[in-house]
């Protein structure tokens, strides 16, 4: 998976990418509660270096830390940033690569990498590159905080679906799912990511989107952040912190 697709992939999600959540306002402030809890008292200075369509980077702007937020894709930092504004919040944002960030280095209180983000990043060299260049945007003793889906249970069982998400439009139901496909070398996928809609009638609309990931254990992600020079590395459990992916923090090493 090129660049290219993977940014095609996230422009083309973009206008939908809110109908996954069965309430996308509750699902910003409630993942704003528990990434903010990890944050710890503010406001700090934060980079959301895959905000997306905003999801926590609105939230964290609406409980009063300083965010910007940078996409890979510019569809969906453009969406972002006039997301924010409609709910009376600021949320600059700029169309960025996370392995090159067009910031100056050590501006940062805490950088977020969250919504599995990492996952498409699909070679050791890419994934190195992404931190080193958060580190360097981080101040010393800056937060790191990343979440990934459960890969250590998922690479033992290789499902070939996840389970479908319902969410309401002014049409009707919206349903979302995705099918994976594994590489032979039992640690990449190719999904294909479904949207059904009201067509019309007794009919669906169907739209299909494709992109591949890497599915990184807990013990490969730990050793790419500490290689790249960041100490205190911690997991959190959906059931401790409240979010939805198991969250990595680390510090940058001073």
């Amino acid at each position: 998976m090129t660049d290219s697709s993977t940014r095609a992939f996230y422009d083309s999600l973009a206008p939908d990418y809110h109908r996954i959540f069965a309430d996308w306002d509750a699902s910003i402030a409630r993942q704003a509660r528990a990434l903010g809890a990890l944050l710890g008292p503010g406001p700090h200075r934060v980079l959301d270096c895959s905000c997306g369509i905003g999801t926590q980077a609105i939230g964290l702007a609406l409980a009063g830390h300083q965010v910007v937020g940078s996409d890979l894709s510019p569809v969906a930092a453009t969406r972002a940033a006039a997301e924010a504004v409609a709910r009376g919040s600021r949320l600059p944002t700029a169309a960025a690569d996370m392995r090159r960030l067009p910031f100056v280095s050590s501006v940062f209180d805490v950088v977020v990498c969250a919504d599995n983000s990492m996952a498409h990043l699909l070679t050791a060299p890419d994934v190195a590159a992404a931190l080193a260049d958060m580190r360097r945007v981080l101040r010393d003793g800056g937060l790191l905080l990343l979440t990934l889906r459960d890969y250590d249970e998922i690479r033992r069982t290789r499902p070939g679906a996840a389970p479908p998400r319902v969410s309401e439009s002014s049409d009707g139901r919206v349903i979302t799912f995705q099918l994976w496909h594994w590489h032979e070398d039992g640690e990449r996928y190719d999904q294909e990511y479904f949207q059904l809609s009201p067509g019309g009638g007794d009919d669906w609309a169907v739209r299909v989107r494709r992109t591949t990931s890497w599915a990184l254990t807990r013990a490969q992600l730990t050793e790419f952040v500490t290689v790249a020079g960041f100490v205190d590395v911690r997991w959190h459990d959906p059931a401790s912190s409240g979010f939805y992916q198991p969250v990595l923090t680390a510090r940058a090493a001073g």
